[in-house]
Protein backbone atom coordinates (compact mmCIF):
# COMPACT_ATOMS: atom_id res chain seq x y z
CA UNK A 1 0.00 0.00 0.00
CA UNK A 2 2.81 2.43 0.87
CA UNK A 3 4.48 1.71 -2.44
CA UNK A 4 1.34 2.98 -4.19
CA UNK A 5 0.54 5.84 -1.82
CA UNK A 6 3.94 7.52 -1.80
CA UNK A 7 4.24 8.07 -5.58
CA UNK A 8 0.62 9.31 -5.67
CA UNK A 9 1.27 11.88 -2.91
CA UNK A 10 4.56 12.99 -4.52
CA UNK A 11 2.88 13.33 -7.92
CA UNK A 12 -0.06 15.23 -6.40
CA UNK A 13 2.32 17.63 -4.64
CA UNK A 14 4.45 18.15 -7.75
CA UNK A 15 1.45 18.83 -9.98
CA UNK A 16 -0.04 21.18 -7.40
CA UNK A 17 3.21 23.13 -7.30
CA UNK A 18 3.64 23.22 -11.09
CA UNK A 19 0.05 23.75 -12.23
CA UNK A 20 -1.29 25.60 -9.19
CA UNK A 21 1.61 27.95 -8.52
CA UNK A 22 4.46 28.03 -11.02
CA UNK A 23 2.37 28.02 -14.21
CA UNK A 24 0.01 30.86 -13.11
CA UNK A 25 2.98 32.95 -11.96
CA UNK A 26 4.77 32.37 -15.27
CA UNK A 27 1.70 33.24 -17.36
CA UNK A 28 1.04 36.37 -15.25
CA UNK A 29 4.66 37.49 -15.62
CA UNK A 30 4.58 37.00 -19.40
CA UNK A 31 1.28 38.89 -19.61
CA UNK A 32 2.66 41.77 -17.54
CA UNK A 33 5.77 41.90 -19.72
CA UNK A 34 4.20 41.62 -23.18
CA UNK A 35 0.71 43.10 -22.58
CA UNK A 36 1.03 45.36 -19.51
CA UNK A 37 -2.09 47.48 -20.17
CA UNK A 38 -4.35 44.51 -20.92
CA UNK A 39 -2.98 42.49 -17.99
CA UNK A 40 -3.81 45.39 -15.68
CA UNK A 41 -7.44 45.47 -16.86
CA UNK A 42 -7.16 48.06 -19.67
CA UNK A 43 -7.93 50.80 -17.14
CA UNK A 44 -8.68 54.25 -18.58
CA UNK A 45 -7.32 57.22 -16.66
CA UNK A 46 -8.34 60.87 -16.72
CA UNK A 47 -5.98 63.31 -15.02
CA UNK A 48 -4.39 60.45 -13.11
CA UNK A 49 -7.70 59.05 -11.84
CA UNK A 50 -9.15 55.74 -13.01
CA UNK A 51 -12.57 56.29 -14.63
CA UNK A 52 -13.25 52.82 -16.00
CA UNK A 53 -11.98 50.03 -18.21
CA UNK A 54 -11.94 49.75 -21.98
CA UNK A 55 -13.19 46.18 -21.54
CA UNK A 56 -16.24 46.67 -19.30
CA UNK A 57 -19.19 48.89 -20.14
CA UNK A 58 -20.70 51.31 -17.66
CA UNK A 59 -23.99 53.12 -17.36
CA UNK A 60 -24.36 56.60 -18.84
CA UNK A 61 -27.79 58.15 -18.47
CA UNK A 62 -27.16 61.90 -18.85
CA UNK A 63 -28.51 63.25 -22.17
CA UNK A 64 -25.17 64.94 -22.88
CA UNK A 65 -23.33 61.61 -23.18
CA UNK A 66 -23.38 58.65 -25.52
CA UNK A 67 -25.20 55.67 -24.03
CA UNK A 68 -23.96 52.11 -24.32
CA UNK A 69 -25.63 48.75 -24.68
CA UNK A 70 -28.05 47.65 -21.98
CA UNK A 71 -26.61 45.31 -19.37
CA UNK A 72 -28.13 41.97 -18.40
CA UNK A 73 -26.08 41.36 -15.26
CA UNK A 74 -28.95 41.28 -12.80
CA UNK A 75 -29.81 43.98 -10.29
CA UNK A 76 -26.50 45.82 -10.72
CA UNK A 77 -25.80 46.84 -14.34
CA UNK A 78 -22.34 46.08 -15.75
CA UNK A 79 -21.47 43.89 -12.77
CA UNK A 80 -18.32 42.07 -13.91
CA UNK A 81 -18.73 39.42 -11.20
CA UNK A 82 -22.13 38.46 -12.65
CA UNK A 83 -21.28 38.47 -16.35
CA UNK A 84 -23.91 36.87 -18.53
CA UNK A 85 -26.77 37.47 -20.91
CA UNK A 86 -30.49 37.30 -20.24
CA UNK A 87 -30.74 33.94 -22.07
CA UNK A 88 -34.13 35.03 -23.42
CA UNK A 89 -34.96 33.89 -26.95
CA UNK A 90 -36.11 36.37 -29.62
CA UNK A 91 -39.74 35.30 -29.21
CA UNK A 92 -39.76 35.51 -25.41
CA UNK A 93 -42.43 37.97 -24.19
CA UNK A 94 -40.11 39.29 -21.46
CA UNK A 95 -37.43 40.19 -24.01
CA UNK A 96 -39.98 41.74 -26.39
CA UNK A 97 -41.35 43.86 -23.53
CA UNK A 98 -37.84 44.91 -22.41
CA UNK A 99 -36.86 45.92 -25.95
CA UNK A 100 -40.10 47.88 -26.41
CA UNK A 101 -39.48 49.71 -23.12
CA UNK A 102 -35.92 50.60 -24.19
CA UNK A 103 -37.13 51.86 -27.57
CA UNK A 104 -39.73 54.03 -25.81
CA UNK A 105 -37.03 55.45 -23.51
CA UNK A 106 -34.78 56.31 -26.46
CA UNK A 107 -37.64 57.98 -28.32
CA UNK A 108 -38.69 59.90 -25.20
CA UNK A 109 -35.11 61.19 -24.81
CA UNK A 110 -35.03 62.34 -28.45
CA UNK A 111 -38.58 62.73 -29.84
CA UNK A 112 -37.36 64.43 -33.03
CA UNK A 113 -35.29 61.40 -34.03
CA UNK A 114 -37.28 59.30 -36.50
CA UNK A 115 -34.40 57.03 -37.56
CA UNK A 116 -34.67 53.29 -36.89
CA UNK A 117 -33.25 52.37 -33.48
CA UNK A 118 -30.04 50.32 -33.83
CA UNK A 119 -30.46 46.89 -32.29
CA UNK A 120 -27.43 47.18 -30.01
CA UNK A 121 -29.02 50.11 -28.14
CA UNK A 122 -31.95 47.92 -27.03
CA UNK A 123 -30.42 44.47 -26.56
CA UNK A 124 -27.72 43.32 -24.15
CA UNK A 125 -24.64 41.44 -25.28
CA UNK A 126 -23.97 37.84 -24.26
CA UNK A 127 -21.67 39.03 -21.47
CA UNK A 128 -23.85 41.94 -20.38
CA UNK A 129 -20.63 43.98 -20.17
CA UNK A 130 -20.00 45.08 -23.76
CA UNK A 131 -18.14 48.44 -23.72
CA UNK A 132 -18.60 49.11 -27.46
CA UNK A 133 -21.49 50.15 -29.65
CA UNK A 134 -21.83 50.14 -33.41
CA UNK A 135 -21.08 53.30 -35.35
CA UNK A 136 -24.79 53.41 -36.27
CA UNK A 137 -25.71 53.37 -32.55
CA UNK A 138 -23.36 56.29 -31.89
CA UNK A 139 -24.69 58.26 -34.86
CA UNK A 140 -28.27 57.64 -33.72
CA UNK A 141 -27.56 59.62 -30.54
CA UNK A 142 -25.94 62.65 -32.20
CA UNK A 143 -29.07 64.84 -32.26
CA UNK A 144 -29.79 64.46 -28.54
CA UNK A 145 -26.19 65.17 -27.52
CA UNK A 146 -25.86 68.10 -29.93
CA UNK A 147 -28.87 69.80 -28.34
CA UNK A 148 -27.73 69.02 -24.79
CA UNK A 149 -24.26 70.48 -25.42
CA UNK A 150 -25.17 73.18 -27.94
CA UNK A 151 -22.98 71.57 -30.63
CA UNK A 152 -23.56 70.84 -34.28
CA UNK A 153 -24.30 67.35 -35.48
CA UNK A 154 -21.29 67.64 -37.80
CA UNK A 155 -18.97 68.19 -34.83
CA UNK A 156 -20.22 65.03 -33.16
CA UNK A 157 -20.15 63.00 -36.36
CA UNK A 158 -16.52 64.01 -36.85
CA UNK A 159 -15.74 63.01 -33.25
CA UNK A 160 -17.31 59.58 -33.80
CA UNK A 161 -15.26 59.12 -36.95
CA UNK A 162 -12.06 59.95 -35.07
CA UNK A 163 -12.92 57.42 -32.35
CA UNK A 164 -14.05 54.68 -34.75
CA UNK A 165 -12.33 51.34 -34.16
CA UNK A 166 -11.59 49.56 -37.42
CA UNK A 167 -12.18 45.87 -38.10
CA UNK A 168 -9.60 43.56 -36.51
CA UNK A 169 -6.95 42.60 -39.06
CA UNK A 170 -8.98 44.56 -41.58
CA UNK A 171 -11.76 41.98 -41.96
CA UNK A 172 -12.88 40.59 -38.57
CA UNK A 173 -15.94 42.08 -36.87
CA UNK A 174 -17.60 45.40 -37.57
CA UNK A 175 -16.41 48.96 -36.97
CA UNK A 176 -17.39 50.16 -33.49
CA UNK A 177 -16.73 52.83 -30.88
CA UNK A 178 -15.83 52.40 -27.22
CA UNK A 179 -18.44 54.35 -25.25
CA UNK A 180 -16.20 55.37 -22.35
CA UNK A 181 -13.37 56.51 -24.64
CA UNK A 182 -15.87 58.37 -26.85
CA UNK A 183 -17.39 60.17 -23.85
CA UNK A 184 -13.96 61.12 -22.54
CA UNK A 185 -13.10 62.56 -25.95
CA UNK A 186 -16.43 64.41 -25.93
CA UNK A 187 -15.56 66.08 -22.61
CA UNK A 188 -11.99 66.74 -23.63
CA UNK A 189 -12.87 68.39 -26.91
CA UNK A 190 -16.12 70.18 -26.10
CA UNK A 191 -16.99 70.48 -22.42
CA UNK A 192 -14.55 70.02 -19.55
CA UNK A 193 -17.07 71.42 -17.08
CA UNK A 194 -18.88 68.08 -16.83
CA UNK A 195 -16.18 65.41 -16.87
CA UNK A 196 -16.83 61.69 -17.08
CA UNK A 197 -16.30 60.07 -13.70
CA UNK A 198 -18.55 62.24 -11.56
CA UNK A 199 -21.85 62.26 -13.40
CA UNK A 200 -23.50 58.86 -13.67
Amino acid sequence: MRSLLRPAVVLFGALTLIVGLLYPLLVSAIGDLIFPVQAAGSIVFRQGQAVGSRLIGQAFSSPQYFWGRPSATGLVPYNASASGGSNLGPGNPALIAAVAKRIDALKAADPANTAPVPVDLVTASASGLDPDISVAAALYQVGRIARARDLTMQQLQALIERQRQRRHLGFLGEPSVNVLVLNLALDREFDLAHPVGGID
